[in-house]
């Protein structure tokens, strides 16, 4: 085939490619009403209002498509009206951190795009938007243009007014959405909640549009005093790229605590320089639903998990981000919470005996027979120091608190930059080994966590978040037993392959 008719294949080829993907993006708005009458009703309600049947147990609230508000958008910052492949992208990803599913398995390309065209009758928009985005010449990430996009990022409050100086949200005033919502800013340490990726692109056009139905506003708006240049847009966006605490993301694959073994005393402080060194597991939190007052609308997401032991002594650390330090009967802190305000809390659950298969006592604490520990710190108010309680579980009808001292349970926490940071301490052993457990090296002990904001819709009691059972391990100590009985093995079978040469090269007798 000739050169001229090879460009004119390809060029048949890639007309006739965009001409395909070209008759799949226009959407019937009948068809999509079906789909939608079958699959979006239940939470964005049959008139597209966001008054489904589930909107009262989502957080954050179902989609208003009749405000016209759409969150995620790549049109200018001045016309509300999205654009077509905004909205199809949501419907196909979903909104990582909400209750909105992407539809990419259950629903062919067309569907989706015919779901568009319906989904935005509900505003009435007839036309595309008439400005798009302007991102100019994108700068690529560097230390310089991180560093310039920290400064603008502190400079005047811009930023850290917020989402805080560590870009995790930690709150310095109440934020409401345009319905009177409850709303939190971003925590940009995990960019896998971001709700339109991570990718300093995307993170550069929610800088640009904002963010409608809340106070996230536009910084090329040239009305306000905190606009921002193209260019200086971009070097926050790669500033933003860059707070993203990978250590803290979800490893399905990690189940397991390993619990280091240290020589002398352990840490007694979450800012003991020696946890940088051990390995953090990072679980998923979901809202309590399983029994007494059920809970559906958590803040808080992810909890870390450090340890370490010695002779004598076991020391977990505690870590998860939480927006709000909440303090009763602080009044900086009531302002900030909702009413009625609580300690912020977390616990430990652990079985009193340690399973020798792969059985394990029912994880909403415990049950009859098969009875849990759980150490339950609670951050104290204004009045009252924090606490450290024990509980002896069979279940949520039979509890028995008991005296933590006794045991030798202690903890201590801090909080900084939207961050608690809870070490626990207990001996390895304790006099109580039918209700207490007796700490094993080298077994896989089962181990549990829940956590509680405070200034939450008041979390307290049953309304938290909680995780199912994961594992800690203490790692046994590596000496030199191991070395001798493999230099030992080593030596046999060196002596046997010498026997074995020596016999092999023998001569025969006569």
């Amino acid at each position: 085939m000739s050169s001229v008719n090879k460009i004119a294949l390809l060029a048949f080829c890639t007309a006739l490619f965009m001409a395909g993907s070209a008759a799949a993006k226009p959407g019937t708005a009948a068809k999509g009403k079906e789909i939608y009458d079958k699959r979006c009703t239940w939470c964005h309600g049959a008139e597209g209002d966001g008054g489904g049947a589930a909107k009262d147990r989502l957080n954050p609230p179902p989609r208003d498509f009749t405000s016209g508000n759409y969150k995620i958008r790549s049109s200018d910052f001045a016309d509300p009206t999205p654009n077509d492949d905004d909205v199809f992208r949501m419907i196909r990803d979903g909104m990582p951190g909400t209750a909105m599913p992407g539809w990419s398995d259950l629903l062919a390309e067309q569907d989706m795009w015919d779901l568009v065209a319906y989904v935005k009758s509900f505003a009435k928009y007839e036309k595309p938007p008439a400005k798009q985005v302007e991102y100019g010449t994108q700068i690529a990430s560097s230390a310089e243009s991180i560093e310039k996009g920290k400064k603008l990022f502190e400079d005047g409050d811009r930023c850290v007014e917020c989402h805080g100086k560590t870009g995790k949200g930690s709150a310095s005033k109440r934020l409401k959405g345009d319905a009177g919502e409850r709303t939190w800013p971003r925590n940009l340490t995990k960019p896998w909640t971001f709700r339109g990726s991570n990718d300093p692109k995307d993170i550069y056009t929610r800088i640009s549009t904002g963010i409608a139905g809340t106070e996230m506003p536009s910084f090329a708006d040239p009305k306000s005093k905190k606009k921002l240049t193209d260019e200086e847009r971009w070097h926050v966006a790669n500033y933003v790229a860059s707070l993203a605490k990978t250590d803290k993301k979800v490893n399905a694959e990690n189940t397991v605590i390993k619990a280091d073994m240290v020589e002398g005393e352990l840490p007694n402080t979450p800012e003991d320089e020696r946890w940088e060194k051990t390995t953090p597991t990072t679980f998923y939190t979901v809202p309590q639903i399983i029994g007494g007052e059920r809970y559906f609308t958590p803040s808080n997401d992810t909890i870390t998990v450090r340890a370490m032991y010695n002779n004598k002594m076991v020391a977990m650390l505690l870590e998860w981000d939480d927006r709000t330090k909440s303090i009763p009967g602080d009044d900086n802190a009531e302002k900030l919470a909702d009413a009625p305000i609580a300690e912020d809390g977390v616990a430990v659950q652990l079985p009193v005996v340690i399973p020798h298969e792969m059985k394990k006592p029912y994880f909403g604490m415990g049950d009859a027979a098969n009875p849990v520990n759980i150490w339950h710190w609670k951050s104290g108010t204004k009045d009252a120091a924090e606490t450290i309680n024990l509980l002896s579980s069979k279940g949520f009808k039979e509890i028995e608190k008991r005296d933590a001292a006794g045991v030798g349970l202690k903890a201590k926490a801090i909080y900084s930059d939207g961050t608690w940071k809870v070490i626990m301490t207990r001996p390895l052993t304790t006099s109580a080994a039918d209700k207490d457990i007796q700490f094993v090296e080298g077994k896989f002990i089962p181990v549990a966590f829940a956590a509680w904001d405070g200034s939450n819709n008041g979390e307290k009691g049953s309304k938290h978040t909680m995780t199912t059972w994961y594992w800690l391990l203490l790692k046994p100590a590596t000496g030199s037993k191991p070395l001798i009985t493999a230099l030992a093995i080593a030596g046999l079978f060196l002596g046997g392959l010498l026997w074995w040469a020596r016999s092999a090269t023998k001569k025969p007798a006569a």
